[in-house]
């Protein structure tokens, strides 16, 4: 097996962590980071028993291990597929990057592929797809889209909400379990792996509708996201998309504990403008919950000029 398997491929090593998990659930750190300490022995090439391990130190106020085996990991593999340079940031221990490792993103996604949106909807209350369909509606409440394109599609929950307003419908997702997914659904005339920064439409054409639902919270720099989504409109057309707010955010966002990025939504404005957009509307709403308490965001709609 290879380093970064989700399990350590032995058979002691998994147990010790299973039971490392465990004592965690119960909110026992201490337990569980004696635990993982253990497997991470028995397997030191396990990246994601170390990063587990980090995470239980932090729990039990031992930052400077933890801080320790992030480096490391980040060290020894630049593709970071579990995310510990993100880590560090959180933790003020290094600068916040402009966007998280694409292999971490398609690799979150994947691993809950399977059980998304039950988890998201009836869990977390994600309301986002919703919410941002009503936004666009708002706008133009009798209009059917001729094309339109969903950003970080996911497993298709925006996409239920378009397909009844627009003749095509493409979408596109880092994560291939999440396509896979959509696919299912047959919502979709074409569906695409890549990064929405870098989005092409198969045909070239353009769009008269871009959206990115609960797409943008993972990352920081939206400035190369606005650049692509004028590029894929027609004149006229409409991009929309959430955020986490957070209007205190210095230099226009901030990297939550969560992995999350929140943005300030006066900064996107600016950015907005500077891209070719004109802001239609700006709604403030909760999004969805986490660990029990709400998480506040913008939907915003622009306008391409």
């Amino acid at each position: 097996m290879s380093q970064d398997s989700h399990r350590s491929g032995n058979p002691l090593a998994d147990r010790r962590a299973d039971y490392a998990e465990s004592y965690a659930g119960a909110r026992d750190y201490a337990a569980a980071a004696d635990l993982m300490r253990q497997a991470v022995e028995l397997a030191p090439g396990w990246t994601l028993g170390r990063m587990r391990l980090a995470a239980f130190l932090e729990e039990t106020g031992e930052r400077d291990e933890a801080l320790s085996l992030y480096r490391a990991i980040v060290g020894q593999d630049e593709a970071d597929p579990y995310g510990a340079g993100l880590k560090l940031a959180a933790l003020g221990a290094a600068p916040v990057p402009g966007a998280p490792p694409p292999a971490f993103v398609a690799g979150l996604f994947d691993q809950y592929a399977e059980g998304f949106e039950t988890a998201l909807v009836k869990r977390l209350g994600y309301r986002v797809p919703d919410l941002l369909f009503d936004a666009v509606m708002a706008q133009c409440p009798e209009e059917r889209f001729a094309r339109a394109m969903d950003l970080g599609c996911g497993t298709g929950l925006m996409g239920e909400r378009l397909r009844p307003v627009c003749a095509a419908l493409h979408g596109m997702d880092l994560s291939p379990g999440m396509l896979e997914q959509a696919r299912r659904k047959r919502l979709y005339d074409h569906l695409a792996e890549g990064d929405v920064a870098l989005a092409e439409a198969p045909d070239g054409a353009l769009y008269d509708l871009l959206t990115a639902a609960d797409v943008l919270t993972y990352l920081g720099d939206l400035s190369p996201v606005f650049a692509r989504a004028a590029r894929l409109l027609s004149p006229g057309g409409l991009f929309a998309f959430s955020v986490e707010a957070d209007d205190e955010a210095e230099g226009g966002y901030a990297l939550r504990p969560s992995l999350r990025y929140a943005h300030a939504p006066a900064a996107l404005a600016a950015q907005l403008d500077a891209a070719g957009f004109v802001l239609l509307s700006e709604w403030r709403e909760e999004l969805r919950r986490d660990r029990g308490e709400p998480v506040r965001g913008a939907l915003l709609v622009v306008r391409r000029r």
